[in-house]
């Protein structure tokens, strides 16, 4: 393995040890949980439905960690969520073909992107109130749409986005693979992943060295939007129907969550799109194991808190300190350049 490739695996170590920990956990109280099985030519098993149930949370994580990266927030990515499946139900409802509706319902949550981050890079507003206005006025805009009404549909086209399966994965789970795989060579392949992390970690700086702020940081709020459009086609297509008073509830707090267990800090600079799909995969491995253990949903939320600030203690810094500190022996006794010579 490459020196690169080696530094990578240690960024992604403690996800993958907690996603193991978490996984191991369930499948030891529940024997059969990692078993996985083929039915008309698709996979089936609870760790497939682990990354089917995840897709919407996986989605606005992969935005919200590009936004958090330029030390911005976006709240209003579940209310974004509503507008969007509110959208897509009532064109398909009125007619319009599946292109007209996924162009025109992408389109809006760019646009909510593109409002969100004018408010954040244009007039500097900060980005916990700029998107808070979204965030009020979304759900409301929703329900407008709607007429306040649940709004189904039955186009199978729309459907598939939904339920429908490709190369034996769920449609939501090929959907968010290939999203974030673009998202991940675009930032990674290119000088932008890097030009995020220098406005996050000073923006005033990144202007003056003549980096464009403005239009990144409007970009990245775009690419938000555009996630929390994908994830409410994806759930308004799974319940064939757009529901304006839940759709996205309260998931904003949960790709918040998913970034931080992913690792990536809320003061900006250094982010990691793998690391944050990771978060959000461990957040929905939690949700499922929970549900299979029977406990009264009261008790759903506390125990998720718990297990999430595990998480958060094995990455914290006075932790990490720990181990360097067992370690100082061993580098002590290491014999120095000048004593091998």
């Amino acid at each position: 393995m490459t020196s690169i490739g080696r530094t990578y695996l240690m960024r992604l170590l403690p996800q993958l040890i907690a996603l193991a920990t978490v996984l191991i956990g369930i499948s030891i109280v529940f024997p059969g949980f990692l078993n996985l099985e083929i039915q008309n030519d698709r996979l089936y098993g609870s760790l497939i439905d682990i990354l089917n149930r995840g897709a919407p949370v996986v989605l606005l994580a992969i935005g919200m960690t590009v936004v958090i990266a330029t030390k911005g927030i976006d709240l209003s990515v579940g209310a974004v969520m509503a507008i969007c499946g509110a959208v897509s139900a009532s064109l398909i409802t009125s007619g319009h073909s599946l292109a007209e509706t996924l162009l025109i319902t992408l389109s809006v949550g760019v646009f909510c992107g593109i409002w969100n981050g004018i408010l954040v890079a244009v007039l500097d507003i900060q980005p916990i109130i700029a998107t808070l206005v979204l965030m009020v006025a979304g759900r409301g805009i929703a329900q407008l749409i709607t007429e306040g009404a649940i709004l189904t549909f039955n186009d199978p086209g729309l459907i598939f986005i939904g339920s429908g399966s490709f190369a034996g994965l769920p449609m939501p789970v090929v959907t968010w693979l290939i999203f974030g795989i673009i998202v991940a060579l675009l930032v990674r392949q290119t000088a932008l992943g890097m030009l995020i992390e220098a406005i996050g970690v000073n923006r005033q700086a990144s202007t003056l060295s003549g980096v464009f702020t403005p239009v990144l940081l409007i970009a990245a709020y775009v690419l938000s939007g555009l996630c929390a459009a994908i994830a409410g086609v994806i759930a308004a297509a799974d319940i064939r129907g757009a529901d304006a008073n839940n759709a996205g509830l309260w998931l904003e707090l949960d790709a918040i969550l998913a970034v931080v267990v992913g690792g990536t800090s809320l003061l900006g600079g250094r982010f990691s799109i793998a690391a944050s799909v990771l978060g959000a995969i461990i957040i929905q491995s939690i949700n499922t194991g929970i549900l299979l253990s029977g406990f009264p949903p009261e008790f759903n939320l506390i125990i998720k808190a718990a297990i999430i600030v595990f998480i958060l203690v094995l990455q914290s810094p006075r932790f990490r300190s720990a181990f360097t500190f067992v370690n100082i022996p061993r580098a002590a006794g290491k014999p120095t350049e000048r004593e091998a010579k």
